[in-house]
């Protein structure tokens, strides 16, 4: 059942994101609302790799370290397994999402790259507290396992925050120089 839940989430993902798209879509000018539409596939992308990530890079180092933890070698019931591998995928593949949520937050104008830097350590702490609720396990191996690439997507966050940056100070810039078509001449 959690195979499938998962597998379903992934698949309709586009379908979840486009229907949000679609509430916030009135709201938004023409451009936001183009910029839109590509980062659903942007989402998608990410949120797949984020589940890829997890399953080639995590869990071929996370399952060993917790079959033989202590010393002590345990069997894995496949409940327990599924859980495990279904919980993990899904809150990896969020994860991924927070360099398009920066993004998005930065061209908007809510986020500043600079703000994002000069408060990195805050950021670590808030990621290393997300990283022990992701991971249901105590131990430190897998907890570094789910922060380190997290740490990694913060940083690339805010390189994509300064580059939304630039394109929004753009857009800012050429429509102050633009005439104003209200205004007679």
């Amino acid at each position: 059942m959690r195979v499938s839940l998962l597998t379903a989430f992934a698949v309709t993902l586009p379908y979840i994101i486009l229907e949000i798209w679609l509430f916030i879509a009135p709201g938004l000018n023409r451009d936001s609302r183009i910029f839109g539409l590509y980062a659903i596939p942007v989402a998608v992308i990410f949120f797949a790799g984020g589940m890829a990530f997890t399953f080639f890079v995590i869990l071929p180092q996370a399952i060993p370290f917790l079959v033989n933890f202590g010393g002590i070698t345990s069997q894995i019931r496949p409940s327990s397994y599924i859980r495990f591998v279904t919980s993990i995928m899904f809150w990896i593949g969020i994860a991924f999402q927070f360099p398009l949520i920066i993004y998005v937050l930065a061209r908007v104008g809510l986020v500043r790259a600079q703000v994002l830097i000069d408060q990195w350590r805050l950021a670590i702490v808030i990621i290393a507290v997300i990283s022990a609720m992701i991971t249901p396990t105590i131990d430190p191996v897998n907890m570094g396992l789910v922060m380190g690439p997290m740490i990694v997507l913060y940083f690339l966050g805010v390189l994509l925050a300064k580059i939304a940056e630039r394109g929004r100070d753009r857009e800012l810039s050429e429509k102050e120089t633009q005439p104003d078509s209200l205004s007679p001449t």
